[in-house]
């Protein structure tokens, strides 16, 4: 049989793979993001509460009043800007699918979309699917003067074309762990000012921000906000990777769009454990202590990492940090993080797996990338073994 592949570059995701080899070596996985610890007991309580009830059946296509009510609320009071919960907010499968079905139901053939590298594996591909015209502007590579990832928004602006239908955005940013300061959102606002085009903001790690920083959502500023999809991930926020649960806001005419592709690609989501995150967002606390909880981890993490031969970058967000190896090996990427798996029991990613072309020196800096959302318990087997490198 002939098949002609629609995604002819895609392979099995670098998380995947490096998953497998975790398992396959008996490695502590630190690569994977997702949490080795359980949600809060009250909303486990309260999903099961919801099956009690009879709540197992199909949803409302755009979900739950109730819960879409609640993200209205939490939204207009962190981030002042008021979405219509019957008109711009739609719960879907994860943030995930709240990506995809906004590429594929506002991208048309020939549209060009400026993705940041390096870049979350979904994007690209996704934009792909729709037809529309991948357009990759690089972040400038951590230097001694900089020692952390930083937007090059000049060239972002120089990227911009009359077929420019949409710039994704990814912040707290994965991999890196940057955040957006004030003044890029002005530089944000003058871009959409000038040009029209749409932004795709990926804030799946909104309420994990540090050092006192805020999150500066799209949604803060109007002008933004009324030109914007902005995607969210409970799995994210109340460690529950594995129910596969988001959601997106977005102004009513595009939000009508992105419902039409939502409905027949999952039609609704799992109604039960809806019902609970409704319930489960009434008190505010559950998410605002996140931030606090996260820099702890980061700190441990980080401080007892410094000791070794890696140089951990300052992580501003996200539950990931950034390892430079570079005066432990000379070797790529991906090299060195198979390495670490094989020959010393711990998994990361490689920061290379976030570029188009992984093996282009270009791609490499010498950089893995590790998840901290751990018991202190696993970070510290995990610390135990990355210092004997």
């Amino acid at each position: 049989m002939n098949i002609q592949s629609k995604l002819p570059n895609v392979g099995t995701t670098i998380f995947t793979v490096m998953s497998q080899m975790a398992i396959d070596n008996n490695a502590i996985n630190l690569g994977q993001g997702f949490p080795d610890f359980n949600p809060h007991p009250e909303l486990v309580h309260l999903v099961s509460q919801a099956m009690e009830q009879g709540h197992n059946q199909y949803a409302a296509m755009s979900g739950v009043p109730a819960l879409r009510h609640q993200i209205s609320k939490k939204i207009k009071t962190l981030y002042g800007h008021y979405y219509d919960p019957d008109t711009e907010i739609t719960v879907t499968s994860g943030a995930t699918e709240a990506l995809m079905a906004t590429i594929l139901a506002l991208v048309n053939a020939g549209d060009e979309v400026i993705v940041i590298e390096p870049v979350y594996d979904l994007y690209i591909p996704a934009i792909a699917l729709a037809g529309g015209i991948p357009v990759v502007v690089p972040m400038i590579p951590p230097n001694e003067e900089q020692p952390k990832y930083s937007m090059d928004w000049q060239r972002v602006r120089d990227s911009i074309t009359a077929k420019t239908r949409m710039i994704i955005l990814n912040f707290p940013h994965n991999p890196t762990g940057n955040i957006l300061a004030e003044h890029e959102l002005d530089i944000l606002e003058s871009i959409v000012h000038d040009t029209g085009i749409l932004i795709l903001s990926d804030e799946a790690y909104e309420h994990i921000v540090f050092d006192g920083e805020p999150h500066r959502s799209i949604s803060t500023r109007r002008a933004l906000a009324n030109n914007a999809i902005v995607v969210f991930s409970f799995g994210k926020t109340f460690h529950t990777t594995g129910w596969k649960i988001g959601y997106c806001t977005a102004p009513a005419k595009l939000t009508t769009e992105i419902r039409k592709v939502h409905q027949f690609s999952v039609f609704s989501v799992n109604t039960p454990m809806q019902y609970a995150l409704g319930q489960f967002l009434e008190n505010p606390q559950h998410y605002m202590n996140l931030s606090g909880f996260y820099q702890a981890k980061r700190d441990y993490f980080s401080s007892a990492l410094a000791t070794s031969r890696f140089k951990p970058l300052v992580s501003q967000g996200t539950f990931f940090l950034l390892a430079d190896y570079s005066s432990i090996s000379n070797e790529t990427e991906m090299q060195f993080a198979q390495k670490m798996t094989k020959e010393h029991g711990v998994t990361a990613i490689p920061m290379a797996a976030f570029y188009q072309n992984p093996e282009a020196p270009k791609s490499n800096h010498g950089l893995v990338r590790l998840c901290f959302a751990k018991q202190n318990a696993t970070l510290d087997a995990a610390l135990e073994r990355l210092k004997q490198i």
